[in-house]
C-alpha cells in the first residue's frame, strides 16, 4: 500500500512541536509493516544545509493558484530509508521560520495545490494521502476538482488533527482568488467557519476518515469545552473518528543509551538514575542531595499546560521538601513567575528560560516526578518521555494524559504516575503532596515498584503503526 503524508513540518528537517516528531518517527514504523510511505513537506529557509545539500531536483511546473502562476520546485531526500519531498517556492517558504506570517491563507493555499499538481511526477501513485493538521486541510477539497482525472479517482483522505485550537481560518475571498474552490464548498458541511473559511474544517468535512492523537481527546473535541467552535462537525462525524495515541522515538529516549546524560541506567540498576540527579543538582546550582525528590517540567510556559494553576500554589508546593527544574519557554507571565522563585528560591527552583535539547534529556533522567497539569492535551510526548526515564508523571486527567498515566493505586499496588481530575489548584497540590509523601515514605518499596512498571511500559511508534495500517486497510477496501 502507498501512503503520502503530507505536512508542515517534520523532525529532523523543520520543527515547532509534536507534529514534527510524528512525522519524523511514524512513517518509519509503517515501512516496518511493509506500508510504502513517502512524505512532503515544504522547503523552508531554515531547513538545516546538511540536508539541503543532498536534495534532488525532480521535477519544476508552474502552479495557478487563482489568477496566478506561480513557480514551484519539487526536491526529493532520503532520510533513514523514507523518502521525503520538499515543495520549494521562495516567495512562500524562504523565510527563517514555519509559520503564523500574515499570509500564511495564501502560502498553504499555494502548497496543498501544489502538492496535488506534484503527485503525478512523482513516480507514486498513493492510495491513501494522510494529511496532518490544518496545514493539509484543503487537500481533501481540493481533489474534488481532479476526481475526473484517473490517476486521482481511487485516491482516499485520511485526516488527523494534532491540536483542534489552529484551525488555518482566513477570509472567505480565499475561496475563489487563491484555492481555486466554487461557493458550493461554502457552507456549513464544507468550509464555510464564521463567514470564513477554516482549513480545518475542510479536513474534516472532506476526507475519508479521520484521527486524532489520543482516544480521550476524540471523545472530548465533540464536546463544547474542548471543541473549539467545531464539536457540532466532529459530532456529526464521529463514525469516521478514532484516536489513535502517539509514541515516542526509543532510540532517541533511551536512558539505557543516552548520551546525553551522566550515567546510562535501566530499570534494574535505579541507583545510577540518581547520579544524574546530582550532576544536574550541581550543574544547577542547586542543593545536592540524592534524597531530595527533583519535579520536572519540560514544557512551553502557557495556560493551556497549567501553568496558571501552579502559579496558585507554588508557594505551597516549595514548603514541601523538593526541588524544581524548569525547562522551556512561553508566555511573559509565567517566565517571570519562574524566574522569581528561582531568585528567591536558590537552592530549590532552576529556571531555564529557552529550549535546549540536552538538558531536556538531562532533566528527564534527573527528576524523580514530571509535572504536566494540563488544560488540554491532545497526545502529549513528556509522560511518555518521562515514564521511560523512570520520572513518575504528574497529570491532569485530559486527553493523552489520561489514556497512557495510569494513577498509582494504593490498594492494588497498581500504576505508572499520578493523576488529579478537575481543573483546580488545590487538586494539584494535594496530588504533589501525595507523590512526594510515597517518594519519602516507600521509596525502596511501591516507589521503586512503580518506577519499574512506568520504565517497562511500551511507548514506542510500533503499536500505533498497526493501528495505523489497519485503518489505511479500511479506508482504501471501501
Amino acid at each position: 500500500m502507498n501512503v503520502l503524508f503530507v505536512a508542515a513540518e517534520g523532525v529532523p528537517f523543520s520543527k515547532t512541536g509534536g507534529l514534527a516528531d510524528v512525522i519524523g518517527a511514524l512513517p518509519k514504523e509503517l515501512q516496518k509493516l511493509g506500508v510504502n510511505v513517502r512524505v512532503v513537506l515544504p522547503k523552508y529557509g531554515d531547513t538545516p544545509p546538511q540536508y539541503e545539500k543532498e536534495m534532488e531536483l525532480v521535477h519544476r511546473f508552474s502552479v495557478q493558484l487563482g489568477w496566478r502562476n506561480q513557480y514551484c520546485g519539487v526536491l526529493k531526500l532520503v532520510h533513514e530509508g523514507v523518502v521525503f519531498y520538499f515543495i520549494d517556492n521562495e516567495s512562500h517558504f524562504k523565510r527563517p521560520g514555519t509559520y503564523g506570517f500574515f499570509d500564511d491563507g495564501e502560502r498553504f493555499a499555494f502548497f496543498n495545490r501544489a502538492v496535488l499538481e506534484a503527485l503525478p511526477f512523482l513516480d507514486f501513485q498513493p492510495d491513501v494521502i494522510h494529511c496532518h493538521d490544518w496545514h493539509a486541510g484543503m487537500i481533501p477539497v481540493m481533489l474534488t476538482q481532479y476526481r475526473n482525472q484517473e490517476f486521482f479517482r481511487s485516491i482516499k483522505t485520511v485526516f488527523t488533527i494534532h491540536n483542534l485550537q489552529y484551525q488555518g481560518v482566513f477570509p472567505k475571498s480565499i475561496l475563489g482568488d487563491l484555492l481555486g474552490l466554487g461557493w458550493e464548498h461554502f457552507n456549513v458541511n464544507g468550509v464555510e467557519y464564521h463567514d470564513q473559511v477554516s482549513f480545518m474544517k475542510g479536513g474534516l468535512n472532506y476526507s475519508n476518515a479521520l484521527t486524532t492523537v489520543s482516544p480521550t481527546y476524540a471523545q472530548e473535541i465533540q464536546t463544547p469545552f474542548y471543541g473549539a467552535d467545531l464539536e457540532g462537525v466532529l459530532a456529526r462525524r464521529q463514525s469516521f473518528l478514532s484516536g489513535i495515541i502517539n509514541g515516542i522515538d526509543t532510540e532517541e529516549w533511551n536512558p539505557q543509551t543516552d548520551s546525553h546524560i551522566v550515567r546510562n541506567y535501566t530499570w534494574r540498576s535505579l541507583k545510577r538514575k540518581e547520579e544524574n540527579k546530582v550532576a544536574l543538582q550541581e550543574e544547577l546550582g542547586l542543593t545536592q542531595d540524592p534524597g531530595i525528590p527533583m519535579l520536572g517540567m519540560v514544557t512551553r510556559l502557557a495556560r493551556q499546560k497549567g501553568l496558571d494553576l501552579v502559579a496558585h500554589v507554588i508557594q505551597e508546593i516549595l514548603e514541601l521538601n523538593l526541588q524544581i527544574v524548569v525547562l522551556g519557554t512561553g508566555e511573559e507571565q509565567f517566565e517571570q513567575m519562574f524566574r522569581h522563585f528561582a531568585a528567591s528560591h536558590p537552592d530549590q527552583v532552576s529556571a531555564n528560560i529557552r529550549f535546549e535539547n540536552v538538558l531536556a534529556h538531562k532533566t528527564y533522567a534527573a527528576s524523580d516526578m514530571f509535572l504536566m497539569p494540563s488544560l488540554f492535551e491532545p497526545c502529549g510526548l513528556g509522560q511518555l518521555i518521562a515514564m521511560r526515564y523512570g520520572s513518575l508523571p504528574i497529570v491532569r486527567e485530559t486527553g493523552g494524559l489520561k489514556d497512557t498515566v495510569m494513577p498509582y493505586n494504593e490498594v492494588t499496588d497498581e500504576g505508572l504516575g499520578f493523576s488529579f481530575a478537575n481543573y483546580n489548584a488545590h487538586e494539584l497540590l494535594f496530588t504533589v503532596q501525595r507523590a512526594v509523601h510515597l517518594y519519602e515514605t516507600e521509596k525502596e518499596g511501591a516507589w521503586k515498584r512503580t518506577v519499574g512498571r512506568a520504565m517497562r511500559s511500551d511507548f514506542s511508534w510500533e503499536q500505533s503503526a498497526k493501528k495505523y495500517k489497519e485503518l489505511f486497510e479500511q479506508v482504501v477496501s471501501k
